[in-house]
């Protein structure tokens, strides 16, 4: 994966040397409890008048995301978006430098807790981390998930009927299944948590079974392989994200998915930098990413983390991948994956 690599990079500044902001502005309603807090931190985020945004978040995404919270609060939100890895070196770049342009930022759970790590997040305490799934929100609060991308298992309902469907991820192992599964090659995050799930050093030797005994036809991106799957060339796919089998079925492909669970999801999500110059912005807008725009992200095709809004996985068992085990066992987990994955795939 491409990630890890900027986040060992980032981690090689010394944090002692980072230069002070050039002014400190006032956070102090960031952790605030008190009643008039919403009140207050409407007033002093509108006489900030903007906030600047870094993000991933897709293109299409951006102005059904953040229309409706610029014409709610009159507050401009800048954006500067590119791809994770790229918005996590700018930021270390930026803040090295001594340059405080972002205030907040929205990218995947093992960027932000990279961040954290640095130092260069603010912890906050909003009303809505009450309404988060459980493993929504880490213990030091300094970011928050907003959205869940969840893979699904999709099927060609042409090739495979549902009642031969797997039940467990162990059912995989049926020799039925033996050159009819596929695999999205970057997902080691998926590969790391179902085998955890399964046990460990158990989980390895599942997937080494399974590489070996049935195989595993690994392409490269998760709208590859569920047109795969549409066509037939592949049989069933062990890692596609939830709405893309969905969309292809309701576009008439002989399409359709089920859950092994617990469901794998990886989460995104959003932080405050400490230097932030418009931090009372920055609090409001996360405010709005864990409510307002819950409902929203659920029509842009996401799962939402906030229990407030009814998810389209309702019911199922989702364990969110553990950002810390992203970071601190990458070293473990990548040589394992391409050996018994990648390097076995046909």
């Amino acid at each position: 994966m491409k990630w890890h690599h900027a986040l060992a990079w980032a981690a090689r500044f010394v944090l002692s040397a980072w230069p002070l902001a050039a002014f400190a502005a006032d956070s102090s309603l960031l952790t605030s409890t008190a009643p008039d807090r919403q009140q207050k931190l409407e007033a002093a985020a509108k006489a900030e008048g903007s906030l600047s945004l870094y993000t991933s978040i897709a293109q299409r995404d951006l102005a059904p995301l953040i229309g409706p919270f610029e014409k709610r609060y009159g507050i401009k939100v800048n954006v500067w978006r590119a791809s994770g890895d790229t918005t996590l070196q700018r930021i270390v770049q930026e803040q090295k430098a001594g340059r405080y342009t972002v205030d907040t930022v929205h990218f995947s759970a093992p960027e932000l807790e990279a961040l954290h790590r640095e130092k260069l997040l603010q912890p906050v305490a909003s009303a809505h981390f009450e309404d988060l799934i459980a493993g929504a929100l880490p213990p030091h609060r300094e970011w928050a998930s907003t959205l869940l991308s969840v893979w699904v298992q999709a099927y060609n309902t042409n090739l495979v009927k549902k009642e031969d469907l797997p039940k467990t991820y162990k059912d995989l192992l049926d020799p039925k299944w033996k050159g009819k599964l596929g695999y999205e090659v970057e997902n080691v995050e998926w590969f790391t948590t179902v085998a955890n799930h399964l046990g460990g050093d158990a989980g390895v030797q599942f997937f080494r079974d399974l590489a070996a005994t049935n195989g595993l036809s690994v392409r490269k991106g998760h709208s590859l392989l569920n047109n795969l799957v549409a066509a037939g060339e592949v049989p069933l796919a062990l890692t596609v994200y939830n709405y893309m089998p969905a969309q292809a079925k309701e576009q008439g492909a002989p399409v359709d998915w089920f859950v092994l669970e617990p469901a794998v999801a990886r989460a995104n999500g959003i932080g405050i930098m400490k230097n932030a110059q418009s931090p009372n912005a920055a609090a409001l807008f996360e405010d709005y990413m864990l409510g307002e725009a819950q409902s929203i992200l659920t029509s842009l095709n996401y799962v939402p983390t906030s229990k407030k809004v009814e998810s389209p996985l309702k019911g199922v068992s989702i364990k969110i991948v553990d950002p810390v085990e992203t970071l601190d066992n990458s070293a473990k987990w990548e040589p394992l994956y391409q050996q018994i994955v990648v390097k076995r795939s046909p």
